[in-house]
Order: C-alpha cells, then structure tokens, then sequence
C-alpha cells in the first residue's frame, strides 16, 4: 500500500495521518478565509487534476520556512563572552553581550568566545610534574650548567578576532612562546639565581617577554601569570648538586658565625679606644688645668712673697710640713706636758695609715713605750711649727 493512499491512516491503526489529506484541508481553510473555494465533497480531487488552492499552500510552507530560516539568526551573548560574526567565513563585527540576530546560515554564522576564562597551558610536564618532558624542561643557564625546570602559564583572551583568525592551535602558540621566553630568561642567569632567590624574578621577567611575543604575533591573548611549578639539576646529577649545595651553606654558615664574632669584638674594640682616648683627654685636661691652677697659685704667692717675704716663706715653710707629716704615721709626744711612759693605740694607728689619715691622738693602749729622743725632737719642732702658724694668723687678724 502506497503513502499517498488516503486510506492508509485508516487501515493502519495508530500509522501516521494522510499528509495530502492536511494539506488538502489547510488549504481549504486558508482558501476560504481567502473569499476562494474549496475543494470537492470529498475532500480531494481527481487523479490528474490539480486540486485548488495548491499553490497558496506551498507559499505558505516558504513563508513558514522563511520564518524559521529567519527566526534561527536569533542568538544570545552572556556577559563573559563575545560573538564574533562571519559572513561567507570573514569577520563583519564583534557583537557585546545580550539578545542579537544575525543573517542564518549559509549567508552568516556565530563564535561564541569566553573572554573571562582563564586557560592555563603546561611546559616541561603534562597533568603531573612526575610526568616530564624532558625536551621542554631541560635548559642551559649562564654558568652552563643544566637545569630541569617545570612551570604553568595562565592566560585569558582580549580580542575574540584576532584569537580566533591569527592563531591555528591557540595552545600550542602559548606553550612555543613560553618555551622561548622561559630559555632566554634562564640563559642569562646563573643556575643558583634562578633554582632559589631569583624565583619570582625569572617568572615576572617570562611573562613580559612572552606578552611582548604574543603580542607582536597579535594572538589577542593576555599572560596573567607564570607559575613556577618545579626547578631543579638533572636527576643524573642532584647527589654531587646536593654535596654542592651542603659545601655553599657550610661555606654562608662559616662566614655567618665569623662575622658574628666580628660584631662582638670590633665593637669592643672600639669601645675600649674610645674610653682610653677620652681618659687620656681628660688626664690632658686635668693636668692643664693641675698646671694653670699652680701657676695661678704661684703668682698669687708671689704677690704676697714681694709684700711680706719671711712671712710669706714661713707660711709656705708650715703648709709643706703639713702635707709631709700629715702622710705619716709616727706620733709626736710633747715630753714637757706628758708622763715618761705613754700607750700608744698601735690597732689606731695601723688603721690610720692604712686610710691615710693624720696624726692620730694618744688615748690608752694595751702597749706602754718610753719616749724616744727623735721623737721628742720632732715634737719640739712641732710645736715650734705651731707657735709661728699662731703668731702668722695673729699678724694676719691684726693687718684686716
């Protein structure tokens, strides 16, 4: 039984309608609304004879279709993206987010590209840094030394155009520009510059070299950063690099403590030169000023000396005595006003030298002894001291 027959639907439960048949009816109804007419009493028309209102209908599918070819340029562009659209496979405009339309396909079509996406592409390694590849990762340094060197780079795109049109593997372009930046940064540093303290700076330095490549290959993609994932010696040298390495820290450690003990004992040093020459300016200031005070002392003196020379004499006579016998430790005894037999405080008078006192006076004492002639000698002379003191500060109180 053939499809066109208009008993199909009928003998076959459940089979598809007769389209004819809809057709027949649609157009009918369009016809009628149309003020035309419709078809026979049975709903068709001779074999042979075109039935009416066949036209109007397969105008109306084309309009139909028309539509939906239309309806279908209806596209939607979410904040983080961009469209870029094409007409006959070249660019014609860059279309910001929202609702927009375009020519359908084969006359114009659409790339949705995500700009806030940020891609990362992997050099030296692949998922996993266990996973090395060893012709991305080995590189040469300055000193010519090897280094095994694993790192990340992450970017997002600027132009949709120019991403999509300059670039043939978007991925591959950003791994070969990394590579070769990476390689000139390291070739013109030292192995232990790059491996430790000049981490970050290899990286910062990487990333503006291979901005300055995509760039100029005008790729439309932004570096956003570089991540050092892994830097070390080859595998086939790491012991003899770590005795290396063990022999520079003893060598830091070395001079760390050599210098520590410089910074103990040059300061010490230098405080110890400092108080002598500060004691040897003040022992130059004292005796200055030692010497200017008797020089001072000695033309008032001679001041007097030309008033009253004996006077003057004799007064210098009895203060150098008092110095001098103010420093020593014998006992004068007065023999005319004493007894013969006198005790002496030998514990007093140790003690008093020892302190650098005067003369000491004469109470009782465990020890008795005679008065020896010198001794009483020096007590006359003593009180001959005492007696021209006295009669010097009588004139002295008579001359005010």
């Amino acid at each position: 039984m053939g499809l066109n027959d208009p008993q199909w639907g009928n003998k076959n439960n459940g089979g598809p309608p007769d389209l004819e048949a809809l057709l027949r009816k649609l157009n009918a109804k369009i016809s009628a609304l149309m003020g035309g007419k419709g078809g026979g009493n049975n709903g068709g028309t001779d074999q042979g004879t075109p039935a009416p209102g066949i036209g109007g209908g397969l105008g109306l599918i084309v309009l139909i279709a028309a539509l939906i070819w239309l309806g279908s340029g209806f596209y939607i562009v979410d904040a983080s993206q961009r469209g870029v659209v094409l007409r006959f496979g070249k660019q014609v405009e860059t279309t910001e987010p929202g609702p927009r339309w375009h020519w359908p396909f084969p006359v114009e079509t659409v790339e949705i590209v995500n700009l806030s996406q940020v891609r990362t592409v992997e050099v030296g390694y692949r998922d996993n840094v266990k996973n090395k590849m060893l012709k991305e990762s080995l590189m040469l340094t300055d000193d010519l030394n090897i280094i095994d060197i694993q790192f990340a780079v992450q970017y997002f795109l600027r132009d949709p155009g120019e991403y999509l049109f300059n670039n043939r593997n978007p991925d591959e372009n950003v791994r070969q520009a990394a590579e070769t930046a990476i390689r000139e940064v390291v070739g013109k540093n030292k192995m232990d510059f790059v491996l430790y303290e000049g981490r970050e700076q290899v990286a910062a330095a990487a990333t503006k070299l291979m901005q300055e490549i995509l760039d100029r290959y005008k790729s439309g993609i932004v570096v956003s950063q570089v991540t050092m994932q892994n830097a070390q010696p080859p595998e086939q040298v790491q012991a003899s690099f770590d005795d290396a390495v063990k022999a520079g820290q003893d060598k830091e450690r070395q001079k760390n403590e050599g210098q520590s003990y410089a910074n103990d004992v040059v300061p010490r040093a230098r405080g110890t030169a400092a108080r002598l020459i500060q004691e040897a300016d003040g022992y130059k200031q004292s005796v200055i000023l030692n010497a200017e005070g008797d020089a001072s002392r000695f033309k008032q003196i001679l001041v007097e000396y030309d008033k009253a020379p004996a006077v003057t004499r004799e007064r210098m006579y009895i203060d150098m005595m008092q110095q001098v016998m103010g420093n020593i430790s014998k006992v004068m005894v007065d023999q005319k006003n004493g007894s013969s037999m006198l005790y002496l405080p030998l514990d007093k008078l140790i003690e008093a030298s020892r302190t650098g006192g005067g003369v000491v006076a004469a109470p009782e004492a465990p020890l008795a002894v005679k008065p020896d002639a010198s001794v009483t000698s020096q007590s006359n002379d003593n009180n001959a001291a005492q007696r021209a003191r006295d009669s010097l500060l009588s004139r002295d109180r008579e001359a005010r």
